[in-house]
């Protein structure tokens, strides 16, 4: 039902926004006074701004402003001057067009969940994009599950506010899934689609934008373009892995797989780094999409608290077994462990097991030191769950996290074991989050999208999933800095994912030699520079 105002609040309301967006002296304020020492701007008389038919979807209210100049991170607070609460696609292009064609162009960042760590989403004296917000105007149709009978294959058209957990639940339906997810769900299609996403299951499908059969995308000129390989295949490479620079993804086809009905989940612990990596490497080798011998997911991690061997993202080993992994964390201050999954179902029952057993003959893990748990395929790929759900209630949910996530070239993983693991986190002993540690096969990603990674066939992708109190986030931050400096030094080249830059130059050097078809793509689809501000690409002020 739309709603209807008096005619004096609609003018009121659009010289509220529009006198925000022109405006260059500062952070809109929300106090009464400030709004009303505004009547008499001049933008307010501009007959074209008047016809906007989406005046009605922006707010500007405390709450709306509060989600909008914040994000997961809980680190960087950008306010932005309105939010657009979207009802239709149509409501997006409205907007980007009129920023675009505006004499005094404003920036736009779409956010979906807000899980970026570093700004990513916001728009400081912009608009933000509640995408979420399309969720309820779908009509049913934000995830339809189709086939194509000529190829034989399956595929779901996603909106890309729609969050990967309910991708999966109504793929299930199907009986099909995606196969390359995130470790965590509670994402949206659009967020983790303009970055990579990644997990253990990319050494063998890839990350989700090698997963992607077509996209519709609205432009920086506020454009509609359905992309694919075949069609509009610039935007299409640029957008997959473009941190939002080149469009918003309001749509996605995603590939779909038959889906498994359960789990046999496995971790096994190491004492020599050599052996973990030579171990992880020799299992991702096993490979082929159709390979039914091979692993199914595959993430490593560290063990180095002095408590509970556990990590805020799931609970794994038996309780009775806690204090001898300890120990051997004690004795070593380090233990590396490795983590595999293998999916069946009633079809690969009675194989499974021996699968796995010929898959580790020959492994080098700690005798005595394997686990396995077996669990359905859902409370597997949802297993992050648990932890969030019990990180809420204890109020340590909403607190900063100075993540820093990297790839590391297989060529120089074992000097970043003794030049950051050992030198550095082990000796200050910050251990405040999971720390990931797991190789991926170059030749799952595809060299013509935005997404960059090392130039080798084998590479690592290392994440500090930190946490931490409002008052002593900066000592971890201050350690990732460290981590990046002394990797400079000793030559180690690592590429930042979900990369955060502060100088042109920074993200010249981070781009390498697809740093002027990004810029080249920038120009084509964005011209205005409008889009996805925060990433401060090219709005690095």
């Amino acid at each position: 039902m739309v709603e209807t105002f008096p005619i004096t609040t609609y003018f009121m309301l659009l010289f509220l926004f529009l006198s925000f967006l022109v405006s260059t002296l500062g952070e809109p304020k929300l106090s009464t006074n400030c709004r009303s020492s505004k009547l008499q701007n001049p933008v307010y008389q501009n007959r074209k701004l008047q016809n906007l038919d989406i005046i009605s979807k922006l707010r500007d209210d405390h709450d709306a402003i509060k989600l909008a100049s914040s994000d997961y991170g809980n680190m960087v607070h950008e306010i932005p001057a309105s939010i657009l609460y979207p009802t239709s696609i149509n409501d997006i292009e409205t907007l980007i067009k009129f920023a675009h064609n505006n004499s005094a162009p404003f920036t736009i960042a779409a956010r979906g969940q807000g899980h970026s760590v570093r700004g990513q989403a916001m728009a400081r004296n912009g608009v933000v994009v509640n995408m979420r917000s399309l969720k309820n105007h779908r009509n049913g149709f934000g995830i339809t599950v189709s086939e194509t009978p000529s190829m034989g294959f399956f595929y779901a058209d996603v909106g890309g506010e729609q969050l990967w957990i309910d991708v999966l639940n109504a793929t299930l339906e199907h009986g099909l899934a995606p196969a390359s997810f995130t470790d965590y769900l509670y994402l949206t299609v659009g967020g983790t689609l303009s970055n990579a996403g990644i997990s253990g299951q990319t050494f063998r499908y890839g990350p989700q934008i090698s997963n992607v059969y077509e996209m519709d995308v609205i432009t920086g000129e506020g454009d509609f373009v359905t992309c694919s390989p075949e069609k509009n295949r610039k935007l299409f490479y640029a957008v997959l892995g473009g941190l939002g620079q080149f469009g918003i993804i309001v749509r996605a086809r995603i590939a779909l797989e038959p889906a498994p009905k359960r789990v046999k989940w496995v971790r096994m612990l190491y004492n020599d780094f050599s052996a973990f990596t030579k171990d992880q490497e020799s299992l991702i080798s096993l490979n082929g999409r159709k390979q039914n011998n091979a692993l199914n997911y595959l993430e490593g991690l560290l063990l180095m608290d002095k408590g509970t061997p556990e990590n805020w993202r799931s609970t794994f080993f038996p309780l009775s077994d806690h204090s001898r992994i300890i120990s051997l964390v004690t004795k070593y201050g380090i233990i590396y462990c490795i983590e595999v999954a293998k999916y069946y179902d009633d079809y690969t029952l009675n194989s499974v097991d021996k699968e796995l057993q010929v898959l580790f003959e020959g492994l080098s893990f700690i005798p005595g030191f394997t686990f396995e748990k077996d669990i359905s395929y859902i409370d597997f790929l949802n297993r992050v769950q648990s932890g969030e759900q019990k990180l809420q209630s204890q109020g340590l949910w909403d607190i900063p996290h100075p993540w820093l996530n990297l790839f590391v070239p297989k060529s120089h993983i074992s000097d970043f074991n003794s030049i950051v693991f050992k030198d550095i986190v082990l000796k200050r002993n910050i251990t405040t989050g999971l720390v990931l540690v797991y190789p991926m096969n170059r030749n799952k990603w595809d060299d013509r999208m935005s997404a960059v990674i090392p130039d080798e066939d084998v590479f690592y992708t290392i994440g500090f999933l930190h946490g931490s109190g409002f008052n002593d986030w900066e000592t971890i931050d201050l350690q990732n800095k460290d981590i990046l400096q002394s990797c400079y030094n000793a030559g180690v080249e690592v590429k930042q994912y979900l990369p955060n830059y502060k100088t042109m130059e920074d993200w010249k050097n981070h781009f390498g030699m697809k740093w002027r078809t990004f810029q080249e793509r920038k120009a084509q689809f964005d011209p205005k520079m409008i889009l996805s501000p925060g990433q401060r690409i090219f709005n690095n002020n």
